[in-house]
């Protein structure tokens, strides 16, 4: 958290609005946010440090195998997601039981990946964190957030050469040297408590309750810039599919 914090000085202006409730302190909780950038899981994490929150994150597995952060990440207790297992339901257990054993909240992206919408607002987004909501009834405090998409580019799918780092490090230091505001803000938690994981569609209605809220909280983050990010970034696909979750 201390590197974090240091890090996050050195990259940009950190702005943070919004809190968490007292009474889902020390109890298992889940943080869904957008995915903008590479280095949103740390400008989310520097602003958990504002707010007296310990983090940790659902990181893919391919992270925990890696050299270096793997041993760090396991060390923290960060939570394992392995994607494309052939037993989702055993992966979910698995993210439940880490909210039970540990409750220090959990930062998940219900998107999947970083966002490739024309005008970087959240796409759809999958129904796994809505399952694992009411599947532990963890309360969802929806975290909106803009200006990572400036702290560094989206680059490449996988980073295999040097060049490759290259590309990623040179526009930190771009960054760096312009310091972009970074905007986080908490929202207020999610209703969920009507829904029921064994219900059919409450997964999905979950999942929009959840997008919907982290929207609602990006509106006026990026207030002068609804259609798309003043930021170019050449490196970031693009699909043609619009945000259903656009105001």
């Amino acid at each position: 958290m201390r590197v974090n914090r240091a890090l996050m000085l050195l990259t940009g202006r950190l702005e943070v609005t919004g809190d968490v409730p007292d009474h889902l302190r020390g109890r298992p909780l889940l943080l869904a946010a957008n995915h903008i950038g590479n280095v949103d899981a740390l400008v989310v994490m520097a602003a958990c440090g504002r707010r007296r929150l310990a983090l940790r994150f659902l990181a893919t597995g391919g992270l925990f195998d890696a050299p270096v952060i793997g041993p760090v990440l396991r060390h923290c207790r960060h939570v394992r997601a392995d994607r494309g297992r052939a037993n989702a339901a055993e992966a979910l257990d698995h993210v439940v039981r880490a909210l039970e054993e540990d409750h220090r909240p959990v930062l998940v992206y219900p998107e999947g990946r970083l966002s490739l919408e024309p005008g970087l607002w959240p796409e759809r987004g999958k129904t796994g964190v809505a399952r694992m909501a009411l599947t532990s009834r963890a309360p969802v405090v929806p975290v909106s957030q803009w200006g990572a998409h400036e702290a560094m580019c989206y680059g490449m799918l996988r980073v295999e050469s040097a060049r490759d780092v290259w590309v990623l490090l040179s526009s930190w230091l771009g960054a760096v040297r312009r310091r972009p505001v970074l905007r986080v803000h908490f929202g207020a938690p999610v209703e969920l408590g009507d829904l029921s994981p064994d219900r059919p569609g409450d997964a999905s209605r979950a999942r929009d309750r959840i997008m919907r809220a982290i929207a609602e909280g990006l509106v006026p983050l990026r207030a002068d810039e609804l259609d798309v990010p003043h930021h170019h970034d050449p490196t970031r696909p693009v699909t043609d599919r619009r945000s259903p979750w656009r105001p």
